[in-house]
């Protein structure tokens, strides 16, 4: 685990030394931190609203979003998955730097401003996507191939942007000169993510001028089946081997992806 990371938590343990204030679930090198934070933010009418904040920071982070959970008793289900979508919108502002106790206070001093918009009150399949994606129904993975990276900072954090805002899960994987991304999310959401990739100026040319990606494939788009790997948030990855990058796909279940469409790359 990155030595930024082991810091941040160091610090979120000393910030949050309350009676069950923190709670370490689980920590690895290879599957990152989990742990849950409880504090309170004003609600509504002034009342003290109880949040249990649950955070997942992946292998790596922070240059991708962390997993992030909301419960409260005193909030509904469609206003927690409100919530949880304006702390990633706020999240995505601090990609490649530790942000939790950012976004803690955030909520902290937001959350009633969030709760007063009407879509909080909704119960639209919109605020309810991670439950959504229990099925099979609209969800898709598509696996695009780069041939470079010139502005490889701002591209990369673009690319995690947009998979955020569009609630794409899935990796941004580098091999050697290899660049992978692999999407996983409702078809359509997919769609509007590939017309960004193509449309905007995401990268520089050799001159350094900004300008839009004309090097980019579309390997495979098949619908998920039971046999695949739901991945629970988008993560930059590098692999130092085939082997290890061979074994990523695996995992989830893609095996015959890599064999028809990576291997043949490399």
């Amino acid at each position: 685990m990155a030595e930024v990371v082991q810091q941040e938590l160091s610090a979120l343990a000393a910030i949050f030394c309350g009676p069950h204030e923190w709670e370490m679930l689980s920590c690895s090198e290879t599957d990152g931190a989990v742990f849950r934070i409880h504090t309170t933010a004003e609600g509504l009418v002034g009342e003290d609203v109880p949040l249990e904040l649950l955070f997942h920071l992946p292998a790596g982070y922070p240059w991708c979003l962390p997993g992030v959970s909301i419960s409260s008793g005193h909030l509904t289900r469609a206003q927690c998955a409100t919530v949880k979508e304006k702390l990633l919108e706020e999240a995505g502002k601090h990609l490649s730097e530790p942000m939790i106790h950012e976004l803690v206070l955030w909520i902290q001093q937001n959350l009633k401003q969030v709760l007063s918009q009407p879509e909080a009150a909704s119960s639209s399949e919109k605020h309810s996507w991670p439950e959504s994606m229990a099925s099979d129904d609209g969800l898709w993975i598509t696996l695009l191939h780069l041939d470079h990276m010139r502005a490889r900072t701002k591209y990369v954090k673009t690319v995690v942007k947009w998979a955020s805002e569009l609630r794409l899960t899935g990796r941004l994987m580098f091999m050697g000169k290899t660049i992978l991304i692999l999407l996983q999310g409702d078809r359509g959401n997919i769609k509007e993510y590939l017309i960004l990739q193509k449309t905007s100026k995401v990268d520089v040319d050799s001159s350094g001028k900004k300008c839009k990606e004309k090097m980019i494939s579309v390997l495979s788009e098949t619908k998920v089946q039971t046999e695949h790997k739901r991945f629970l948030a988008f993560e930059v990855k590098e692999y130092s081997t085939l082997e290890e990058l061979q074994k990523e796909f695996e995992a989830a279940g893609l095996r015959e992806l890599f064999s028809e469409c990576v291997a043949d790359l490399l």
